[in-house]
């Protein structure tokens, strides 16, 4: 092994280190805010759950066995995460024409003060990690000789 293949892997394993704490951090705090503190989710974050509680056992996996294989199971639930979350940040936003349907006053809604954290709501949240994931998986692949 070269030099150049050993700083290409770290910066590989670095990145799947990234994306597997991002995606750790991601469902740890889904799971206190339904768990902890009983903030039932909306159709839409249930949707985001399905795509990102998965990805903590892929990219730990991956990360432990060295395998690889995080891209090929990552990436699509990554990009279909990230589908989601945008789609649910529109909505949210008002750019897109349709109003929140999932999130309605007489369910869980993401539009009350109670679902800001941070600042920012839970659908920006949601569409940043899944970008931050993606990021990692895609871009630190950089060129092998």
């Amino acid at each position: 092994m070269t030099k150049a293949d050993s700083e290409t892997l770290s910066r590989d394993d670095l990145a799947l280190t990234a994306a597997f704490l991002i995606a750790l951090a991601a469902t740890l705090g889904a799971l206190f805010i339904g768990e902890v503190l009983g903030q039932m989710p909306c159709t839409l974050c249930w949707y985001q759950r399905i795509a990102m509680f998965p990805l903590v056992p892929i990219l730990g996996l991956s990360l432990w066995r060295g395998d690889g294989v995080a891209r090929a199971y990552g990436l699509p639930l990554a990009l279909a995460g990230l589908a989601l979350a945008a789609w649910h940040s529109g909505l949210y936003a008002g750019f897109l024409p349709a109003p929140i349907v999932p999130c309605t006053e007489n369910g869980p809604s993401c539009s009350g003060e109670a679902q800001m954290i941070l600042g920012l709501p839970i659908p920006y949240l949601s569409a940043v990690a899944f970008a931050a994931i993606l990021a990692c998986l895609i871009f630190p692949k950089g060129h092998h000789p």
